[in-house]
């Protein structure tokens, strides 16, 4: 690679990154042909973009970015894939659904709404992390049932009340 050709790759990087909300490192090393694509297919399939990047223009861009992205340059070594993605579990998920068949990718880090992950043993955590649209069906269920409750007691209760008013009001004739 040239000069002019690291910059641009280093350049492309740092746009990639600047507006980005989850980010995950993987290793993808020792993966053939077929896995490879696989993986690819899988990441496509959960709208994540997969990509392979040299570790010294993947420090730079992150270096050079408008993000804090503390520890996760140390562990650039070996072979580096990333993963982009606009929700917090997904790349999490397709890599532990992926290993169910190979030993691989094997997470270095992750980067998500500004919280950084080191290492393979964080990926069950990451897994359990609740998308955005999961939460907010969370938040309107809870929000929906005591409300359903109160319209249940009313109806259940209308009738009783009727006919308690309609006794008190024949008594009083």
């Amino acid at each position: 690679m040239t000069r002019q050709e690291k910059a641009e790759a280093i350049e492309n990087l740092k746009e990639a990154l600047a507006g980005v909300k989850t980010l995950y490192l993987a290793d993808t090393a020792g993966l053939n042909a077929a896995q490879t694509s696989a993986l690819r297919r899988a990441c496509f399939k959960e709208n994540i973009k997969l990509q392979v990047v040299k570790n010294t223009l993947l420090a730079k861009a992150m270096e050079a970015s408008n993000q804090n992205f503390g520890e996760l340059t140390s562990i650039l070594k070996g072979n580096t894939s990333l993963l982009f993605s606009d929700t917090g579990n997904a790349p999490a998920k397709v890599i532990q659904n992926f290993r169910k068949k190979s030993n691989k990718p094997i997470l270095k880090g992750a980067f998500i709404e500004e919280a950084i992950y080191i290492g393979d043993d964080q990926i069950d955590a990451l897994v359990a992390i609740k998308s955005k649209e999961e939460l907010i069906g969370e938040i309107i269920t809870l929000l929906q049932s005591p409300a359903k409750n109160v319209v249940s007691a009313l109806q259940s209760g209308g009738g009783k009340l009727s006919g308690i008013l309609k006794t008190l009001s024949e008594r009083a004739s």
